[in-house]
Protein backbone atom coordinates (compact mmCIF):
# COMPACT_ATOMS: atom_id res chain seq x y z
CA UNK A 1 0.00 0.00 0.00
CA UNK A 2 1.45 3.56 -1.10
CA UNK A 3 1.76 6.19 1.24
CA UNK A 4 -0.70 8.95 -0.04
CA UNK A 5 2.18 11.59 -0.41
CA UNK A 6 4.19 8.98 -2.90
CA UNK A 7 4.22 10.30 -6.17
CA UNK A 8 2.73 7.00 -7.57
CA UNK A 9 -0.09 7.48 -5.35
CA UNK A 10 -0.37 10.70 -6.39
CA UNK A 11 -0.23 10.28 -10.07
CA UNK A 12 -2.97 7.89 -9.44
CA UNK A 13 -5.31 9.76 -7.48
CA UNK A 14 -4.80 12.70 -10.06
CA UNK A 15 -5.09 10.82 -12.74
CA UNK A 16 -1.69 11.60 -14.05
CA UNK A 17 0.54 8.43 -15.35
CA UNK A 18 0.28 4.93 -14.10
CA UNK A 19 3.38 1.98 -14.56
CA UNK A 20 2.60 -1.70 -15.59
CA UNK A 21 4.40 -4.74 -15.90
CA UNK A 22 4.28 -5.15 -19.80
CA UNK A 23 6.03 -2.30 -20.01
CA UNK A 24 8.44 -2.37 -17.05
CA UNK A 25 10.21 1.16 -16.10
CA UNK A 26 8.55 2.65 -18.97
CA UNK A 27 5.53 5.18 -18.42
CA UNK A 28 1.97 5.34 -19.73
CA UNK A 29 0.95 9.10 -19.67
CA UNK A 30 -2.57 10.01 -19.25
CA UNK A 31 -3.99 13.12 -20.56
CA UNK A 32 -3.61 15.59 -17.59
CA UNK A 33 -0.27 13.86 -17.28
CA UNK A 34 0.78 14.40 -20.84
CA UNK A 35 -0.32 18.12 -20.13
CA UNK A 36 1.81 19.02 -16.62
CA UNK A 37 4.46 17.15 -19.10
CA UNK A 38 4.02 19.48 -21.65
CA UNK A 39 3.72 22.81 -19.20
CA UNK A 40 7.32 21.38 -18.11
CA UNK A 41 8.77 21.16 -21.32
CA UNK A 42 7.58 24.20 -23.01
CA UNK A 43 8.75 26.08 -19.59
CA UNK A 44 12.49 24.76 -20.83
CA UNK A 45 12.25 25.40 -24.30
CA UNK A 46 10.88 29.14 -23.63
CA UNK A 47 14.04 29.17 -21.29
CA UNK A 48 16.33 27.82 -24.27
CA UNK A 49 15.00 30.05 -26.74
CA UNK A 50 16.06 32.92 -24.49
CA UNK A 51 19.22 31.71 -23.85
CA UNK A 52 20.37 31.01 -28.12
CA UNK A 53 19.72 27.11 -27.79
CA UNK A 54 18.14 25.77 -31.26
CA UNK A 55 16.15 22.45 -30.76
CA UNK A 56 17.29 19.71 -32.72
CA UNK A 57 16.14 15.68 -32.81
CA UNK A 58 18.74 12.75 -33.26
CA UNK A 59 18.09 9.22 -34.01
CA UNK A 60 17.69 6.60 -31.22
CA UNK A 61 19.45 3.67 -31.84
CA UNK A 62 23.60 3.98 -33.15
CA UNK A 63 25.94 1.88 -34.54
CA UNK A 64 28.62 -0.38 -32.17
CA UNK A 65 31.50 2.19 -33.71
CA UNK A 66 29.86 6.06 -32.86
CA UNK A 67 29.68 4.47 -29.37
CA UNK A 68 33.08 3.05 -29.09
CA UNK A 69 34.43 6.51 -30.53
CA UNK A 70 32.38 8.45 -27.82
CA UNK A 71 33.58 6.09 -24.87
CA UNK A 72 30.09 4.55 -24.33
CA UNK A 73 31.05 1.00 -25.22
CA UNK A 74 33.62 0.81 -22.94
CA UNK A 75 32.48 2.45 -20.41
CA UNK A 76 28.38 2.38 -19.98
CA UNK A 77 27.45 -0.93 -22.27
CA UNK A 78 26.03 -2.66 -19.27
CA UNK A 79 23.41 0.03 -18.94
CA UNK A 80 22.54 0.48 -22.70
CA UNK A 81 19.99 -1.74 -24.54
CA UNK A 82 21.70 -4.07 -27.66
CA UNK A 83 19.95 -4.66 -30.84
CA UNK A 84 20.97 -6.93 -33.51
CA UNK A 85 21.02 -5.82 -37.28
CA UNK A 86 22.35 -9.23 -39.45
CA UNK A 87 26.23 -8.46 -38.36
CA UNK A 88 26.16 -5.47 -36.91
CA UNK A 89 25.74 -4.36 -32.87
CA UNK A 90 23.40 -1.08 -32.35
CA UNK A 91 22.46 0.28 -29.06
CA UNK A 92 19.63 2.27 -28.26
CA UNK A 93 20.92 5.64 -27.13
CA UNK A 94 21.08 6.23 -23.08
CA UNK A 95 22.20 10.55 -24.06
CA UNK A 96 22.53 12.64 -26.72
CA UNK A 97 25.68 13.97 -26.61
CA UNK A 98 26.75 11.32 -29.72
CA UNK A 99 24.35 12.25 -31.60
CA UNK A 100 24.62 16.21 -31.32
CA UNK A 101 28.35 16.25 -32.21
CA UNK A 102 27.54 14.91 -35.43
CA UNK A 103 25.33 17.50 -36.04
CA UNK A 104 28.10 20.36 -35.47
CA UNK A 105 30.35 17.98 -37.43
CA UNK A 106 28.15 18.82 -40.57
CA UNK A 107 27.61 22.32 -39.23
CA UNK A 108 31.32 22.76 -39.61
CA UNK A 109 31.24 25.76 -37.88
CA UNK A 110 33.78 28.73 -37.49
CA UNK A 111 34.27 30.94 -34.65
CA UNK A 112 31.81 33.31 -35.18
CA UNK A 113 29.30 30.53 -35.05
CA UNK A 114 30.30 30.17 -31.33
CA UNK A 115 29.38 29.54 -28.34
CA UNK A 116 26.91 27.10 -30.39
CA UNK A 117 23.84 26.34 -28.42
CA UNK A 118 22.37 23.02 -29.23
CA UNK A 119 19.10 21.27 -26.71
CA UNK A 120 17.11 18.94 -27.25
CA UNK A 121 14.20 16.61 -25.41
CA UNK A 122 15.59 13.37 -25.88
CA UNK A 123 14.14 10.19 -25.26
CA UNK A 124 16.96 7.38 -23.37
CA UNK A 125 16.42 4.16 -22.54
CA UNK A 126 18.80 2.75 -20.01
CA UNK A 127 19.09 -0.94 -18.81
CA UNK A 128 18.32 -0.60 -15.58
CA UNK A 129 18.04 -3.59 -12.89
CA UNK A 130 14.61 -4.51 -12.37
CA UNK A 131 14.87 -3.79 -8.35
CA UNK A 132 16.18 -0.68 -8.81
CA UNK A 133 13.22 0.63 -10.50
CA UNK A 134 10.72 3.07 -8.75
CA UNK A 135 7.84 4.84 -9.96
CA UNK A 136 9.16 8.28 -11.96
CA UNK A 137 12.45 8.39 -9.98
CA UNK A 138 14.34 5.25 -12.00
CA UNK A 139 12.98 4.21 -15.22
CA UNK A 140 14.64 2.53 -18.32
CA UNK A 141 12.64 4.83 -20.49
CA UNK A 142 12.50 8.88 -20.00
CA UNK A 143 13.34 12.25 -21.45
CA UNK A 144 16.18 14.59 -20.82
CA UNK A 145 16.48 18.36 -21.35
CA UNK A 146 19.48 17.59 -22.97
CA UNK A 147 21.30 20.76 -23.94
CA UNK A 148 25.30 21.01 -25.58
CA UNK A 149 26.95 24.44 -25.71
CA UNK A 150 30.13 24.43 -28.66
CA UNK A 151 32.74 27.03 -27.33
CA UNK A 152 36.18 28.23 -27.53
CA UNK A 153 38.48 28.30 -24.89
CA UNK A 154 38.08 31.48 -23.72
CA UNK A 155 34.58 31.58 -23.64
CA UNK A 156 33.97 28.59 -21.30
CA UNK A 157 33.83 30.18 -17.70
CA UNK A 158 31.69 33.00 -19.10
CA UNK A 159 29.23 30.11 -20.25
CA UNK A 160 29.12 28.36 -17.19
CA UNK A 161 28.46 30.95 -15.05
CA UNK A 162 25.59 32.11 -16.82
CA UNK A 163 24.40 28.83 -16.40
CA UNK A 164 24.83 28.80 -12.91
CA UNK A 165 23.72 32.46 -12.20
CA UNK A 166 20.46 31.52 -13.57
CA UNK A 167 19.09 27.93 -12.10
CA UNK A 168 17.71 29.69 -8.87
CA UNK A 169 15.37 31.98 -10.72
CA UNK A 170 14.03 28.43 -13.00
CA UNK A 171 13.85 27.13 -9.50
CA UNK A 172 11.95 29.09 -7.99
CA UNK A 173 9.02 29.22 -10.45
CA UNK A 174 8.35 25.56 -9.05
CA UNK A 175 8.42 26.91 -5.42
CA UNK A 176 12.27 24.98 -4.96
CA UNK A 177 14.52 28.27 -2.93
CA UNK A 178 16.94 26.31 -1.87
CA UNK A 179 19.42 25.26 -4.39
CA UNK A 180 22.87 23.64 -2.90
CA UNK A 181 26.12 22.95 -5.22
CA UNK A 182 28.53 20.03 -5.71
CA UNK A 183 31.49 19.42 -7.98
CA UNK A 184 32.09 16.00 -8.78
CA UNK A 185 35.83 15.13 -9.90
CA UNK A 186 37.54 12.65 -11.85
CA UNK A 187 36.63 9.12 -11.47
CA UNK A 188 38.83 5.96 -11.66
CA UNK A 189 37.48 5.16 -14.59
CA UNK A 190 38.00 7.57 -17.26
CA UNK A 191 38.86 8.76 -20.48
CA UNK A 192 41.50 11.03 -21.18
CA UNK A 193 45.04 11.83 -19.31
CA UNK A 194 45.38 13.73 -16.54
CA UNK A 195 46.50 16.72 -17.96
CA UNK A 196 43.28 17.00 -19.81
CA UNK A 197 41.61 16.59 -15.83
CA UNK A 198 43.80 19.28 -14.55
CA UNK A 199 42.38 21.73 -17.22
CA UNK A 200 38.69 20.67 -17.18
CA UNK A 201 38.60 20.72 -13.30
CA UNK A 202 40.57 24.34 -12.83
CA UNK A 203 38.17 25.98 -14.95
CA UNK A 204 34.87 24.56 -13.45
CA UNK A 205 36.18 25.24 -10.36
CA UNK A 206 37.45 28.96 -11.66
CA UNK A 207 33.50 29.07 -13.28
CA UNK A 208 31.54 28.15 -9.99
CA UNK A 209 33.86 30.58 -7.55
CA UNK A 210 32.78 33.30 -9.84
CA UNK A 211 29.25 32.29 -9.85
CA UNK A 212 29.54 32.71 -6.10
CA UNK A 213 28.90 29.25 -5.65
CA UNK A 214 29.69 27.52 -2.44
CA UNK A 215 30.38 23.73 -3.43
CA UNK A 216 30.23 20.70 -2.01
CA UNK A 217 33.21 18.54 -3.14
CA UNK A 218 32.63 14.93 -4.56
CA UNK A 219 36.26 13.21 -4.92
CA UNK A 220 35.40 10.49 -8.14
CA UNK A 221 32.05 11.54 -8.76
CA UNK A 222 32.81 13.00 -12.46
CA UNK A 223 31.29 11.67 -15.43
CA UNK A 224 33.86 9.07 -17.32
CA UNK A 225 34.64 12.02 -19.84
CA UNK A 226 34.37 15.30 -17.22
CA UNK A 227 34.07 16.66 -14.21
CA UNK A 228 30.65 18.43 -13.19
CA UNK A 229 28.30 20.67 -10.98
CA UNK A 230 25.38 19.25 -9.69
CA UNK A 231 22.37 21.17 -8.51
CA UNK A 232 21.02 19.68 -5.65
CA UNK A 233 17.40 21.10 -4.38
CA UNK A 234 15.94 20.32 -1.14
CA UNK A 235 12.32 20.23 -0.96
CA UNK A 236 9.83 20.49 1.81
CA UNK A 237 10.31 17.52 3.61
CA UNK A 238 14.05 18.29 3.63
CA UNK A 239 14.91 15.46 1.15
CA UNK A 240 17.48 16.18 -1.44
CA UNK A 241 16.99 15.41 -5.53
CA UNK A 242 19.94 16.41 -7.86
CA UNK A 243 18.70 17.67 -10.70
CA UNK A 244 20.58 20.09 -12.81
CA UNK A 245 23.78 19.65 -13.84
CA UNK A 246 26.43 20.77 -16.24
CA UNK A 247 30.09 18.88 -16.87
CA UNK A 248 32.88 20.23 -18.81
CA UNK A 249 34.36 18.02 -21.32
CA UNK A 250 37.51 17.99 -23.51
CA UNK A 251 37.67 14.19 -24.40
CA UNK A 252 34.53 13.74 -26.24
CA UNK A 253 35.61 16.63 -29.02
CA UNK A 254 39.20 15.16 -29.08
CA UNK A 255 37.91 11.43 -29.56
CA UNK A 256 35.20 12.84 -32.47
CA UNK A 257 38.30 15.14 -34.06
CA UNK A 258 35.91 18.08 -33.46
CA UNK A 259 36.84 21.08 -34.90
CA UNK A 260 36.10 25.27 -35.45
CA UNK A 261 37.72 27.04 -37.94
CA UNK A 262 39.83 30.66 -36.30
CA UNK A 263 39.93 33.71 -36.91
CA UNK A 264 43.39 32.74 -38.58
CA UNK A 265 42.16 30.12 -40.75
CA UNK A 266 43.06 27.53 -38.57
CA UNK A 267 41.09 24.47 -37.29
CA UNK A 268 40.74 24.48 -33.53
CA UNK A 269 38.97 21.72 -30.52
CA UNK A 270 36.25 23.02 -29.04
CA UNK A 271 35.11 23.07 -25.75
CA UNK A 272 31.86 20.93 -24.79
CA UNK A 273 29.42 21.89 -21.98
CA UNK A 274 27.07 19.18 -21.52
CA UNK A 275 23.64 21.27 -19.19
CA UNK A 276 20.48 19.88 -18.18
CA UNK A 277 18.10 22.12 -16.19
CA UNK A 278 15.72 19.32 -14.79
CA UNK A 279 17.95 16.19 -16.33
CA UNK A 280 14.70 13.98 -16.23
CA UNK A 281 11.31 15.05 -16.87
CA UNK A 282 9.98 12.38 -15.67
CA UNK A 283 12.00 12.25 -12.32
CA UNK A 284 11.06 16.31 -11.71
CA UNK A 285 7.75 15.42 -11.69
CA UNK A 286 8.15 13.08 -9.23
CA UNK A 287 9.59 15.37 -7.29
CA UNK A 288 7.40 18.08 -8.10
CA UNK A 289 4.34 15.86 -7.15
CA UNK A 290 5.80 14.91 -3.87
CA UNK A 291 7.40 19.15 -2.76
CA UNK A 292 4.01 19.99 -3.37
CA UNK A 293 1.73 16.97 -2.42
CA UNK A 294 -0.25 17.03 -5.40
CA UNK A 295 -0.98 20.82 -4.93
CA UNK A 296 1.07 22.16 -8.18
CA UNK A 297 0.98 25.43 -8.48
CA UNK A 298 -1.66 27.12 -10.02
CA UNK A 299 0.55 27.74 -13.58
CA UNK A 300 1.31 23.74 -13.68
CA UNK A 301 -1.59 22.67 -12.21
CA UNK A 302 -3.33 20.22 -15.34
CA UNK A 303 -6.81 21.52 -14.58
CA UNK A 304 -6.56 24.67 -13.18
CA UNK A 305 -10.06 25.89 -12.42
CA UNK A 306 -13.75 24.10 -11.81
CA UNK A 307 -16.48 26.03 -12.65
CA UNK A 308 -19.64 24.54 -10.69
CA UNK A 309 -22.94 25.73 -11.24
CA UNK A 310 -25.76 25.38 -8.49
CA UNK A 311 -29.42 25.25 -10.27
CA UNK A 312 -30.65 24.83 -13.54
CA UNK A 313 -30.80 28.47 -13.23
CA UNK A 314 -27.27 28.70 -13.29
CA UNK A 315 -26.34 26.35 -16.31
CA UNK A 316 -25.69 29.02 -18.91
CA UNK A 317 -24.11 31.92 -17.15
CA UNK A 318 -21.52 29.31 -15.71
CA UNK A 319 -21.41 27.62 -19.24
CA UNK A 320 -20.29 31.06 -20.33
CA UNK A 321 -17.78 31.87 -17.38
CA UNK A 322 -16.02 29.06 -18.84
CA UNK A 323 -15.90 29.69 -22.21
CA UNK A 324 -14.06 32.84 -21.56
CA UNK A 325 -11.79 31.34 -19.14
CA UNK A 326 -10.83 28.82 -21.70
CA UNK A 327 -10.49 31.35 -24.32
CA UNK A 328 -8.23 33.58 -22.18
CA UNK A 329 -5.96 30.17 -21.81
CA UNK A 330 -6.51 28.55 -19.10
CA UNK A 331 -7.58 25.10 -18.27
CA UNK A 332 -11.00 24.97 -17.10
CA UNK A 333 -13.75 22.63 -16.83
CA UNK A 334 -17.42 23.06 -16.58
CA UNK A 335 -18.99 20.91 -14.03
CA UNK A 336 -22.21 20.98 -14.52
CA UNK A 337 -23.30 17.08 -13.24
CA UNK A 338 -26.32 16.68 -11.05
CA UNK A 339 -24.68 16.51 -8.12
CA UNK A 340 -24.47 19.00 -4.92
CA UNK A 341 -22.39 21.61 -4.77
CA UNK A 342 -20.03 20.13 -1.94
CA UNK A 343 -19.64 16.95 -3.95
CA UNK A 344 -18.40 19.03 -6.82
CA UNK A 345 -16.03 20.86 -4.51
CA UNK A 346 -14.95 17.64 -2.95
CA UNK A 347 -14.00 16.20 -6.40
CA UNK A 348 -12.06 19.09 -7.19
CA UNK A 349 -10.14 19.38 -4.02
CA UNK A 350 -9.61 15.57 -4.77
CA UNK A 351 -7.64 16.42 -8.24
CA UNK A 352 -6.17 19.14 -6.44
CA UNK A 353 -7.52 22.46 -8.49
CA UNK A 354 -6.55 25.64 -7.79
CA UNK A 355 -9.85 27.52 -8.41
CA UNK A 356 -13.44 26.89 -8.23
CA UNK A 357 -15.85 28.95 -9.77
CA UNK A 358 -19.55 28.89 -8.08
CA UNK A 359 -22.08 30.05 -10.14
CA UNK A 360 -26.01 30.04 -8.42
CA UNK A 361 -29.07 32.39 -8.62
CA UNK A 362 -27.64 35.09 -6.56
CA UNK A 363 -24.73 35.34 -8.39
CA UNK A 364 -26.18 35.37 -11.76
CA UNK A 365 -28.52 38.08 -10.48
CA UNK A 366 -25.50 40.19 -9.11
CA UNK A 367 -23.47 39.45 -11.82
CA UNK A 368 -20.92 38.02 -10.10
CA UNK A 369 -19.26 34.67 -9.28
CA UNK A 370 -17.62 32.97 -5.99
CA UNK A 371 -14.28 32.27 -6.20
CA UNK A 372 -13.31 29.41 -3.80
CA UNK A 373 -9.42 28.73 -3.45
CA UNK A 374 -7.36 25.60 -2.83
CA UNK A 375 -6.96 26.90 1.05
CA UNK A 376 -10.40 27.47 1.60
CA UNK A 377 -10.68 30.40 1.12
CA UNK A 378 -14.05 31.97 -0.32
CA UNK A 379 -15.23 36.01 -2.16
CA UNK A 380 -17.39 37.08 -4.38
CA UNK A 381 -16.21 39.13 -7.48
CA UNK A 382 -17.78 40.43 -11.04
CA UNK A 383 -17.60 38.72 -13.97
CA UNK A 384 -14.86 40.80 -14.84
CA UNK A 385 -12.41 40.98 -12.19
CA UNK A 386 -12.47 37.30 -11.76
CA UNK A 387 -11.71 36.65 -14.65
CA UNK A 388 -8.96 38.99 -14.41
CA UNK A 389 -7.58 36.86 -11.63
CA UNK A 390 -8.03 33.88 -12.24
CA UNK A 391 -6.06 34.44 -15.92
CA UNK A 392 -3.11 36.32 -14.11
CA UNK A 393 -2.88 33.65 -11.29
CA UNK A 394 -2.75 30.80 -14.06
CA UNK A 395 -0.57 32.33 -16.35
CA UNK A 396 3.08 30.28 -16.96
CA UNK A 397 5.62 31.42 -14.67
CA UNK A 398 7.93 32.15 -17.96
CA UNK A 399 5.19 34.99 -18.88
CA UNK A 400 4.20 36.70 -15.27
Amino acid sequence: MLDEHDHRALGQRLDLFHLQEEAPGMVFWHPRGLMLYRMLEEHVRQRMRREGYEEVRTPQIYAQPLWERSGHWENFRENMFLVEDGSRHLAVKPVSCPGHIELVQRMNPSYRDLPLRLGEFGLVHRSEPGGALHGLFRLRQFTQDDGHIFCAEPQVVDEVVGFARSLREFYADFGFDDVQVAFSGRPAARAGGDDVWDKAEAWLLDAARQAGLECRMQPGQGAFYGPKLEFVLKDRLGREWQCGTIQLDLVLPERFDLRYVDASGARVRPVMLHRALLGSLERFIGVLLEHHGGALPAWLAPLQVVVAPVGEVAQDSARRFAERLRRAGCRVQFDGRGESLSRKVLDARQAAVPFVVVVGEREVQAQQVRLRLRDGAQRDAGWDDALAELVSACRPAADA
